[in-house]
């Protein structure tokens, strides 16, 4: 009963361990949110090795279901067996007990009948001798009693004899050999426990150790540089870094479009925008950088295709159903299927549509970059025009792709000492005006909110990264999106511009 309690024990500990194996497991398993980490090699090693820290559980339950099964129940019903049997040889051993002594209170018995007897007739003979008189009847029935109780006592006492020899030499001996044999047995059953014990323990080694093999394979799949360059290629922009700043000569007069505060408060509203378009933008995606636009619209037309995929294999149902209908009038109306077959070939030519669109927006990017790389691997560099902080700073109002932090800490002490000159600077001219198409709520700074067919003035045209930059009135000026625009510039100020 001890061992199989011990046994009983160390199942639940297996169980109890598995199941918080099994927990921590699901526990950092990833998540659907983050499908995204599935193509780095770290986390695909990382999840490998979860789902084998899984199965390591599984043969643990295993292990505990044996244990139970194979020991803990088969023990448990062992012992009533070894119990009952143990009542019986006990309850022999006392009805052998009760027998002799049984025959001794018989013995005993006959014994002090025998005594009784010879005393009564001797005391009869003494009194017969005194009187000197015949023997008397009494004294003859007296006589004769006493030889009865000794023929009696004679008869208990070998009696007595032969079941204390019958007792001590073959009913106790052949109760305490099988006693000696049940236990024999019991000691044999915890030894096979234990060797099942470790047999099923060890059965699970082999599934156990191929696990760890395996975590140990998942843990050599891990490439470094092969993550690294899928986080480049998942994050990277696709535009131009910002070229070197020109000297700016302030003996002559200060042109605030290439002023260094200027540039700053251009990079400082780039990032704004940048963060405020993360999460809304056009339907062309053109607020988004190349690589990135190139890639959102790469999967949206994945997913057009697929919906129209959908769309068609059930229009094909739907023509089949109908074509069923024709030829069985009996088993339905083929004129009620025409309200959705029209809307499937609705839905198909709006998804054709979006389709055509995305195709044409990736066209567009797709020959950018391939312009882009052409410049770069014929060694063309970026000419002096484009690299002016006026124009390669605007280009793309986000600053965070330039790496030099230290350049952007030179020019942020630099402005801070000319920040009371160029407070009282002129506004930069307009070059002309715009028409809102759609509403636009700029929440960041640098950004200027406009309601649909409001007329603004153009400060600085689109630079390529989707902005422009626009002035309500003398103290309402910011950045708002070129598509949601219309618009219109003066002759005279495109020749600005481009001195600009």
């Amino acid at each position: 009963e001890r061992y199989t309690k011990f046994v009983k024990e160390r199942a639940d500990i297996e169980l109890s361990y598995a199941k918080q194996i099994r927990s921590l497991s699901k526990k950092y398993h990833p998540k659907r949110s983050r499908e995204d980490e599935s193509r780095y090699t770290w986390c695909l090693a990382f999840a490998a090795t979860l789902r084998q820290l899984n199965d390591v559980a599984v043969q643990r339950e295993e292990l505990a279901e044996n244990l139970n099964t194979q020991i803990v129940c088969e023990m448990t019903r062992y012992i009533q067996e070894l119990k009952a049997e143990r009542k019986t040889h006990f309850q022999d051993g006392r009805r052998t007990q009760q027998h002799i002594e049984s025959s001794w209170k018989q013995l005993e018995s006959s014994k002090r009948r025998f005594e009784r007897d010879c005393k009564e007739a001797e005391r009869a003979q003494h009194v017969s001798d005194r009187i000197d008189l015949d023997k008397t009847e009494g004294e003859k029935q007296k006589q004769q009693a006493a030889e009865e109780s000794r023929k009696d006592y004679v008869t208990s006492l070998n009696q007595f004899n032969q079941d204390q020899h019958q007792h001590y030499h073959t009913l106790v001996p052949v109760i305490y050999q099988r006693i000696q044999d049940m236990e024999e047995r019991r000691i044999e059953r915890i030894a096979d426990a234990m060797r099942l014990s470790a047999e099923a323990e060890r059965k699970i080694l082999p599934v156990v150790s191929r696990c760890l093999d395996a975590m140990m394979d998942t843990s050599e799949s891990i490439h470094p540089r092969m993550d690294t360059r899928q986080v480049v290629e998942v994050y990277k922009s696709g535009f131009d870094p910002p070229g070197d700043v020109e000297f700016e000569d302030y003996s002559a007069t200060m042109r605030r479009s290439i002023s260094e505060s200027s540039y700053l408060d251009n990079r400082t509203e780039g990032r704004s925008n940048n963060k405020l378009l993360q999460g809304s933008g056009p339907a062309d995606c053109s607020h988004l950088p190349p690589e990135q636009r190139r890639k959102k619209l790469q999967t949206r037309i994945d997913n057009i295709n697929e919906e129209i995929q959908k769309e068609r294999e059930q229009r094909d149902a739907l023509l089949k159903m109908r074509q069923v209908y024709e030829r069985s009038p009996q088993m339905g109306d083929a004129s009620s299927l025409e309200p959705q077959l029209e809307e499937v070939k609705q839905s198909l030519l709006r998804l054709e549509d979006e389709l055509r669109k995305n195709q044409a927006w990736l066209s567009e990017v797709d020959s950018r970059l391939s312009d882009h790389s052409r410049r770069q691997s014929g060694g063309c560099g970026l000419n002096s025009q484009e690299t002016t902080p006026g124009s390669s700073s605007l280009k793309h109002p986000d600053g965070s792709y330039t790496e030099d932090h230290n350049a952007e800490l030179q020019f942020k002490s630099r402005s801070s000492e000319f920040d009371d000159d160029f407070d009282d600077e002129e506004p930069l001219p307009s070059i002309g005006t715009c028409k809102s198409l759609y509403p636009f709520q700029g929440q960041n700074e640098g950004t200027l909110s406009m309601v649909e067919g409001e007329l603004l003035s153009v400060v600085e045209e689109d630079k390529g990264d989707g902005w422009t930059r626009v002035r309500r009135n003398l103290e309402e000026e910011g950045y708002v999106p070129t598509s949601y625009i219309k618009v219109f510039l003066d002759s005279s100020a495109k020749g600005a511009m481009t001195y600009i």
